[in-house]
Parts: C-alpha cells; sequence; structure tokens
C-alpha cells in the first residue's frame, strides 16, 4: 500500500456559515412560519465549502428539516444554486438516496429551501471499507437510473459536460501557452516541459468522450457524500448535474481514495459506471481535474470557504500524482516539491 496523503483540515469541518441568529430576523421568522411549529434547536453544518447558510433545524414537535439559504443581493449565484438544485432534485428518479425538497421560500431579501434532513455524516479520510463500498454501491445505483437522461431533467436545460470540459477543464492548455502561471513545482522529474504536452493532449480528448445520453453528478466528492446510521450512502448537492458519463463522477471520486493508499485503478476499473469507457478516459479525466484544480487553488474565494484553496491544491495534487503513476513519469519526492 502507498503511503496515505491526507488533507490538512477533515472535509467535515471546511465550513465558514452564518449562524442561525445572524439570519435576518424576517428570514428565520418565515421559516418558523412555513414550519408550523416553533424552532427549538439549530446544528449548522460544518462540512461544505459555500458560504451560505446549511443546517438541520429541529422543532418543537420533534421535526427535521434541512434548510439552505442564501442572500439575494450578497450571494445572487449561490441562491441561483440552490434554486437549481430544488429543481433538480424535484424531478430526480423517486427511490434514489438523495434529499428530496419539501418547500421554498422568499424573505427579507433571501432565498430558501427545505430539505429532507439526512441524519449521516461526511465520511472521513482515509477512506474506510465500509464508507467507501457503500459510496461506490450507492453511485452505482444512482448512475443506472440516469443512464438515459429522464425527459422532464432534461427540461431544467442540463447542461453538457463536453461543453463544460472545453470550458472549463482545459487549463493545461492555458498554462502551456503561458496565459496561466506554472501552479508551482512540478511533480515529476524533469520539470513541466516534460509532462505538460501530454496533460494538454489528455485533457483535449475529455470533450469527445464526455458525450453521452446519460446524466453526471458533475461534481462528486467525499464532502457531497452523507453516510447514515444504517451505513447507507445518500447524495447531495445536485447544482452541477450535466449530461456526461458517470465515468467521470467516478474518477473525481476516486481521487481521495488514491490518496487513502487504495487500488484506485482497481476500483475505478471494477465499477459498472467504467464499462464501456475509452482505455484513456480516466487519465483523460485526471489530466483535467488536475489542471482545474491546481491553477484554481490561487483564485479568490469569493462565496466559498477560505478552506477551498488547501482542498483544491490537495485534490489538484493527488490527481496529478495518480496520473504520474499510472503514466509512469518518474516523480520527485513529494518534500522537494
Amino acid at each position: 500500500m502507498r503511503e496515505v496523503s491526507l488533507p490538512p483540515v477533515s472535509y467535515a469541518v471546511t465550513a465558514e456559515r452564518p449562524s442561525w441568529e445572524e439570519l435576518p430576523a424576517g428570514l428565520r421568522g418565515a421559516v418558523s412560519a412555513r414550519l408550523g411549529v416553533p424552532v427549538r434547536s439549530v446544528r449548522v453544518m460544518s462540512a461544505g465549502f459555500t458560504r451560505g447558510f446549511a443546517g438541520v433545524l429541529e422543532t418543537a414537535d420533534g421535526g427535521r428539516v434541512f434548510v439552505k439559504a442564501a442572500s439575494r443581493s450578497d450571494q445572487p449565484d449561490l441562491a441561483a444554486w440552490y434554486a437549481r438544485e430544488v429543481a433538480v432534485l424535484d424531478r430526480l428518479p423517486t427511490g434514489l438516496p438523495v434529499p428530496r425538497p419539501r418547500w421554498t421560500l422568499d424573505a427579507a431579501g433571501w432565498f430558501a429551501v427545505g430539505l429532507t434532513a439526512v441524519d449521516g455524516r461526511v465520511p472521513e479520510l482515509p477512506w474506510s471499507a465500509a464508507d467507501l463500498g457503500a459510496t461506490l454501491a450507492g453511485y452505482a445505483e444512482i448512475a443506472a437510473a440516469l443512464a438515459t437522461a429522464p425527459a422532464d431533467l432534461l427540461a431544467v436545460g442540463l447542461p453538457r459536460l463536453a461543453d463544460l470540459a472545453w470550458e472549463d477543464l482545459t487549463w493545461w492548455r492555458e498554462v502551456a501557452t503561458g496565459r496561466e502561471p506554472r501552479p508551482g513545482p512540478a511533480p515529476t522529474v524533469g520539470g513541466w516541459e516534460t509532462i505538460l504536452p501530454e496533460l494538454v493532449r489528455l485533457e483535449s480528448l475529455l470533450p469527445g468522450y464526455a458525450l453521452t445520453d446519460g446524466l453526471a453528478h458533475g461534481d462528486l466528492r467525499l464532502d457531497n457524500v452523507l453516510i447514515d446510521r444504517s451505513g447507507r450512502a445518500w447524495f447531495c448537492d445536485w447544482t452541477w448535474l450535466c449530461r456526461g458519463p458517470a465515468w467521470f463522477d467516478l474518477a473525481g471520486l476516486l481521487i481521495t481514495a488514491y490518496g487513502s493508499g487504495l487500488d484506485a485503478d482497481a476500483l475505478f476499473a471494477g465499477h459498472p459506471v467504467a464499462a464501456g469507457a475509452p482505455p484513456d478516459a480516466l487519465d483523460a479525466a485526471l489530466a483535467a481535474l488536475s489542471g482545474y484544480y491546481l491553477t484554481g487553488a490561487n483564485a479568490a474565494p469569493g462565496t466559498a470557504s477560505a478552506q477551498v484553496r488547501a482542498h483544491r491544491l490537495f485534490s489538484g495534487g493527488l490527481a496529478l500524482d495518480w496520473l504520474a503513476d499510472r503514466r509512469g513519469w518518474p516523480r520527485t519526492p513529494r518534500a522537494a516539491r
């Protein structure tokens, strides 16, 4: 087993969110009125990277609801993302392990959504066999249900991963042309000059490989998974659902499995969604994801937690190391980078 690589901060505690008491009184009153019962306690979620409110509200009658809220003026993009997620969740096939929307409301200049509350936890790193097994099995169930895009989901206006790949996942091309700075020391012997042409070539394959009739979550990471008390995995944060291959989701998820010292190659190859993928599909995904994460690490947090930079450096570094192992590129010691 390889050396385990852990993030500097647990994914369970990356969030920077307002407390319930810091929300406008008008919003709190509107939510309480919508619930019809006084709010007895609030547990703010500590995972995730947005600065919006997210927490489980327990009411005086013992009911529970998961509430997300964002300011229409200060966080317009986030409010729009929450509204889009509701539209997606409302149309996902029944029976899948995903939260379901209960209501939405606008009050005091804020948009809020109430979802079913999942009594679960974010998996810890390194991955345990039980948590990873449950997550991979649960995603196989979701991918099978979305292998052919339901018509009502397509009506939401889902982007194609092929288009997104050209727009947001070809950063090594920008580095190679000098339009984007090189993201720190190269992880391979010989420096960036030895691997940049291959990174550019591999990432350029993804748009063509991403043409499919199925759907992909688009943001499948460890912190978008909850493991409930029975050990079942639930999948959250569906804002970025897109038309694309499920194996792209799997590649992104397994970056932390690679960092956990596991045989991520075998986990990818043995998963149902990898059947029929091009032979170098995983390499194309890892090249694209590593460039996206590493070049984006120095971007201003904006509506994101300050921990997002560490997340991007960690994820991008793991993706590039995994790709280097797969391609047989001699790597420099991590301490020398």
